[in-house]
C-alpha cells in the first residue's frame, strides 16, 4: 500500500463501496452497515501486506454483501428502502427525474429476484466492471461458473426490458394474473407464476414470504375478492394500489416478470408505510 493512511486511503474508496454494497443489496442502511464492517476489517489488517488497496476492499465488500443476502433467504425481510409510485399511463417530460428514479429502482427490485450468487456476479462484472476471476475468488467459484452465473442474471435483467412494449407485455401478464384471480381460476394462476415465484408481504408487524406458484396461486384465489384496485407503476415495474371504498390505500403491490412468468410480488399492507408513499389518487 502507498504512504497515505488506511484512513486516508479508505475514505478515498467510500463512496464507490458504499454504491457497490447498494447495488448488492438495494437497502441504505444495509450498504452503510457493509461498508463500516469493511472499515472494522482494514484497521485490523496488516496493511503492508495489501498490495491493491481497491481490489481488497471490494473483496471484503463483496463477501459481506454476499452474506447478508444469504442471511435475507433465512430471515426475509422487506427489501424496498423507498417506494415510487406512478400512475400507469406513459411518462410526461416533466416526469422525467421521476422516471429516471423509478428505472433505477426497477433494477434493484429485479436484481431481487436473483439468486445471492447471480446477483453478486452480475452487480460486480456488469455494473463496477470487476474481473472475473475477483468475483470466482469470492464466491468460491471458478472463473468459467462465475461468468456462468454472470451471463444468467444479465439474461433474467434484461429481460425485464426497459421500453414500451417490454412494459406492454409485462402488464399484460399481470393483468392475467389478476383476472385469473378475480374468477378463482387455479389453473389460470399456475400459467402465469414462476413455479419458484417469490411472494413477500410487509405487513407492518413483520415479513411474510410465500414460495412456490402453487402456494401463492392458492394465496391468490382467497385475497381477490372484495379488492379495487389501480394500475400504477411501482419503482418502475407494472403493479396495482388496492383502496379502501373511504379512498384510503389497502396496499401496494409490485410484479416482477421475466420471460413471461411472474417471479416475484412484493406487497406493503403496512399501514405507517402506505401513508409515507406518494401515491396517485383513487382513480386517475
Amino acid at each position: 500500500m502507498s504512504d497515505t493512511s488506511p484512513a486516508e486511503a479508505f475514505e478515498a474508496q467510500r463512496d464507490r463501496l458504499r454504491a457497490v454494497a447498494y447495488r448488492v443489496l438495494g437497502s441504505h442502511a444495509d450498504a452503510e452497515d457493509v461498508v463500516q464492517e469493511a472499515w472494522l476489517r482494514l484497521s485490523r489488517q496488516d496493511t503492508a501486506t495489501i498490495h491493491n488497496l481497491t481490489g481488497w476492499l471490494t473483496t471484503v465488500v463483496g463477501r459481506i454483501s454476499l452474506d447478508v443476502l444469504r442471511s435475507r433467504q433465512a430471515h426475509p425481510q422487506a427489501f424496498y428502502d423507498e417506494l415510487v409510485v406512478t400512475a400507469d399511463d406513459g411518462p410526461v417530460p416533466e416526469d422525467d427525474v421521476a422516471l429516471t428514479d423509478s428505472i433505477g429502482l426497477a433494477l434493484l427490485v429485479v436484481l431481487e429476484s436473483l439468486r445471492p450468487n447471480e446477483r453478486l456476479a452480475f452487480v460486480l462484472h456488469d455494473l463496477f466492471a470487476v474481473p472475473f476471476e475477483e468475483i470466482g475468488r469470492i464466491l468460491g467459484k471458478s472463473t468459467a461458473a462465475t461468468k456462468m452465473l454472470a451471463s444468467r442474471a444479465r439474461g433474467k435483467v434484461q429481460a425485464t426490458g426497459g421500453s414500451t412494449v417490454a412494459g406492454r407485455e409485462q402488464r399484460k401478464v399481470v393483468e392475467a394474473f389478476l383476472a385469473a384471480a378475480r374468477h378463482g381460476d387455479f389453473e389460470g394462476l399456475l400459467r402465469v407464476l414462476d413455479p419458484e415465484v417469490k411472494l413477500t408481504v410487509d405487513t407492518g408487524d413483520g415479513v411474510v414470504v410465500v414460495l412456490g406458484a402453487t402456494k401463492v396461486a392458492a394465496g391468490a384465489r382467497l385475497s381477490a375478492s372484495g379488492v379495487h384496485g389501480q394500475a400504477v407503476l411501482v419503482n418502475g415495474l407494472p403493479g396495482i394500489v388496492a383502496w379502501r371504498a373511504d379512498g384510503t390505500p389497502l396496499s401496494v403491490v409490485a410484479f416482477t416478470v421475466i420471460d413471461g412468468r411472474i417471479v416475484g410480488i412484493a406487497v406493503v399492507t403496512d399501514p405507517a408505510k402506505l401513508a409515507s408513499i406518494d401515491l396517485p389518487e383513487p382513480g386517475r
